[in-house]
């Protein structure tokens, strides 16, 4: 089988492909060490896979609705073929995948970050950390303080459950196609 070279990014998605390794390699090494489960959403062409697949004794699961995307990272992490889940991280029921406390991490589609959040909050009590990378400003959302601009239901409900820590900001040319947008 002949490894597939790139995943067309697709808009009805939100897909904006992370196409820089350090900044994919910061984001998976702001995870906490003491997770042995790892959830990935939106995985696309693996940028944050390749770096999570070098953490010792972890359980990678990768959950991608693209069926392109599917294929790439069957045909490049085909240690993870088991562990990979071709379905809608939002329809999903989360405790049919893993029975234990993980940590989800993901570059987020922008389009649908906050229901990703509103999920996580759902399965709080088997979802201790989540590293993910969104559009600048709902990260801001999220962070903001009581009685700042910002600070809504988001920031209340998430806060709530955990500590929230905004870490870095990134540019928009570091993705494939290019947002209009930062990210952090």
């Amino acid at each position: 089988m002949q490894k597939k070279e790139r995943v067309k990014a697709k808009k009805r998605l939100g897909q904006h492909f992370l196409t820089d390794s350090k900044i994919a390699s910061d984001i998976v090494n702001a995870l906490s060490p003491n997770h042995r489960v790892i959830m990935e959403v939106g995985p696309g062409m693996g940028i944050l896979t390749f770096f999570l697949m070098q953490l010792e004794d972890k359980e990678i699961h990768l959950v991608e609705i693209d069926e392109e995307a599917v294929d790439y990272l069957r045909s490049h992490f085909p240690s993870l073929v088991d562990r990979l889940h071709r379905a809608d991280f939002l329809k999903i029921d989360l405790h049919t995948l893993i029975q234990e406390p993980f940590a989800l991490i993901g570059n987020f589609p922008y389009n649908i970050s906050s229901q990703i959040l509103l999920k996580v909050l759902e399965y709080k009590e088997q979802i201790k950390e989540v590293v993910g990378l969104f559009q600048k400003e709902v990260a801001l959302r999220i962070a903001s303080k009581p009685a700042k601009k910002d600070y809504g239901i988001l920031s209340v409900l998430l806060q709530a459950y955990y500590d929230i820590e905004y870490l870095f900001t990134v540019d928009e040319h570091v993705f494939s196609p290019t947002p209009k947008v930062k990210s952090a």
